[in-house]
């Protein structure tokens, strides 16, 4: 299903799990995520990296707050919030 999808240039870099780094070219965000399916999540890698970019917030939408709790874990100096729907 992947192989069919056609994927367009991204407005912003994506970080993927399986590389922890930006990404903005479409086909290789494909290639990755296929990847991504039964490669190891690269969760703290990835974190880390959106911080060493920049990145001072993050936000988490949906029920819990899972994810926020271990990018305070990582590090407690970045903003995170935590919106349900």
């Amino acid at each position: 299903a992947i192989e069919a999808t056609t994927f367009s240039t991204p407005i912003c870099p994506v970080y993927q799990n399986v590389t922890a780094s930006a990404v903005s070219d479409a086909n290789e965000i494909k290639k990755n995520l296929i990847i991504q399916l039964t490669a190891p999540v690269k969760w703290t890698q990835s974190v880390q990296q959106m911080i060493k970019d920049g990145a001072t917030s993050f936000t988490e939408v949906g029920p819990g707050k899972v994810l926020v709790g271990l990018v305070n874990k990582i590090d407690k100096e970045v903003e995170t919030i935590s919106a349900s729907l």
